[in-house]
Order: structure tokens, then sequence, then C-alpha cells
């Protein structure tokens, strides 16, 4: 259970008195998510999400990601939305944590994507991308190129003990990102990780995205090739076709990308993969055993990192011209 931050009694009720929701009927920990304590609160006037930063959430970034999550919704994005207390807070603490409520979204993730379901992401994203363009504040992507080899580095030399010649493919693609990631593309408000944990579908419709803890200011291709990555691999780490051509198309429906993006779409693939290679190797390697959670398996992304090492043009993902 992902739940880190046990809450005293007093304090929660004393924390739940400073918003109009009503009587708390419910609090529940919730098990799913890697990063902060979450709990399903119910009360009179609905159910909402609690969330405790844990301590790899920077607080001094917690106003970009409430305030993007207010922006969204008021352009139309379906997505959580800070709930704020009786003195206008949205950003309080509780339990020694930073702490917020949002609203509750209704609607499940699902486990095996169809093409339609990418399709449906791929134009959410598009969206997203479009709504957050007049977002005041930015965030700089500190899980891009140049945040990438002091990662790798905290692992200690250890990729090896996880995959024999992990560590000289790693050496090899920090060293052709360094040379070759792209600069100039059209850039804004990205989600950085909309995995299908964090889409929700009701009645085969999508109903919202969560989770914006990762967002940040980079270019819009980047986060194109993370749901590629997210959405339309199988198991043994092939590429489906069908999904990645319907999740681009998607995305095309409602922002067409630009020929630059079109020709970069294969590096960012392979540095999309990269980061999520690096970042579970980085919990493979440093949770202590026995911890709450449990850490993914860095190979799963090796095996996507090593199709995209093969790709010559963006034709490979379904994408034509």
């Amino acid at each position: 259970m992902a739940v880190y931050t046990e809450i005293p009694d007093e304090e929660f009720d004393a924390f739940m008195k400073s918003y109009d929701v009503g009587v708390v009927l419910s609090c529940k920990g919730i098990a799913e998510g890697v990063e902060n304590s979450n709990f399903l609160v119910v009360t009179e006037a609905g159910q909402f999400i609690l969330t405790l930063y844990e301590k790899r959430v920077a607080a001094a970034d917690l106003p970009f990601f409430l305030g993007l999550m207010e922006h969204l919704a008021a352009k139309g994005i379906n997505c959580p939305t800070p709930v704020h207390d009786r003195e206008g807070k949205a950003l309080k603490q509780l339990a020694g944590r930073p702490a917020a409520m949002v609203t509750f979204l209704s609607g499940m993730w699902v486990r095996r994507p169809q093409a339609e379901h990418c399709a449906a992401v791929g134009a959410a994203l598009a969206r997203l991308h479009l709504a957050g363009a007049d977002f005041a504040i930015t965030r700089k992507n500190a899980l891009t190129v140049d945040g990438w080899r002091p990662l790798y580095e905290q692992c200690g030399g250890r990729a090896d003990t996880v995959a024999p010649g992990l560590a000289a493919i790693i050496e090899d693609e920090l060293g052709e990102a360094e040379r070759s990631w792209p600069a100039a593309l059209p850039r804004g408000v990205i989600h950085a990780d909309l995995f299908p944990d964090n889409v929700f579908f009701l009645g085969g419709r999508l109903s919202g995205l969560i989770d914006f803890y990762f967002a940040c200011t980079d270019m819009f291709a980047y986060d194109v090739a993370v749901c590629l990555n997210a959405w339309c691999f199988e198991v043994d780490g092939s590429l489906n076709v069908t999904k990645a051509r319907a999740l681009l198309t998607g995305y095309g429906s409602v922002r067409p990308l630009g020929d630059a993006e079109i020709d970069a779409l294969p590096m960012l693939a392979r540095g999309s993969a990269l980061r999520f290679l690096l970042t579970r190797l980085y919990d493979w390697l440093t949770v202590p055993a026995g911890a709450l959670v449990v850490p993914k398996d860095p190979l799963e992304y090796y095996r996507k990192l090593r199709f995209h090492r093969s790709v010559g043009d963006a034709s490979a993902y379904g994408l034509s011209r």
C-alpha cells in the first residue's frame, strides 16, 4: 500500500473543518501511486482526493502543479481541481507535510489499452497542450537530457547487476542524447507522465486526466513520445503500430505536428525510453527490501529503448506526412 504518512485523528479533523465540505463520512488510504500519500475522503458534499506531498516532490513546485490544474480545468480539461479552504487556501500543511485536497474524478484506467484508447489519449494530450499555452508559470523539466547522467551516476555503476551489458547501452544512449537532443521545437506545458493509470475512461469515453506532479515546461513532441512509450508497446517490447498510428492521428486531429517535430520523434522516443529506464533503474537499486513501494521493472524500458535504437524515421510509428 503506497501510503507513507499516517495522519493523527485530531489533526485530520481540524484540517477538514477548515473546508466547507460538510461532515466527513469516510477516509481511506489509496494503494496506487508511488510519489505521495493519497486518501479518498468522502464528505456530505461529495468525494475528494487528499494528497500529502512526500519528500520526492519539491514544495517549491506545488504552486505550479496546483495552479496548472486550476488553469486547465478552467479551459475545459477534465482534471482534478484544487479545493480552497474558507480562507481561500489551496495549499496547506497536514501531519508535517504540504497537503492539498482536489476534486474526485469518476472513471477507471484501462489495463490493456486498445487503439481507440490511444486515439482518445492523443487527442486529449493535444487539447492539454493548447489549453496550457497561456499558463503564466513555468517549471523546468528536472528529468530531461541534462538530468539523466547525474541520475545514472547515482546508480553507482551497478546497471550490469540488473542486466549484463546494460551499462554500455546506457552510456551510449547518454552520449547520443547529449549530442543530438532537439532544442528548437514548439514547447509549453506538458504532462510528462501520461501513463494509462493517469487517464480515466467511463463508458468507453475518456473521462479525465490525473497526476500532474511531473508536469513542466518542455517540448510538446517529447510529451507525445512519452505517450508512445507508455501506451503503444506490447509486453514483449514490440511496438504495436496500429496503436501508435491511432495515438499520433488523434493528437494530430487537434494539434498537427510540424515537420521538425516529426523528424525529431525517433530521438525523442529514445530519450523518453531512456528517462524511464533510468528512473526505474535508480528505484530498483535503491528502494530497500520490505519497502511499501514495489519498484517497477527497468527492463521494460530497456526493451522499448532497443526498439527505438533501430528506428530510422517516424514512419516506423505509423506516421506519414
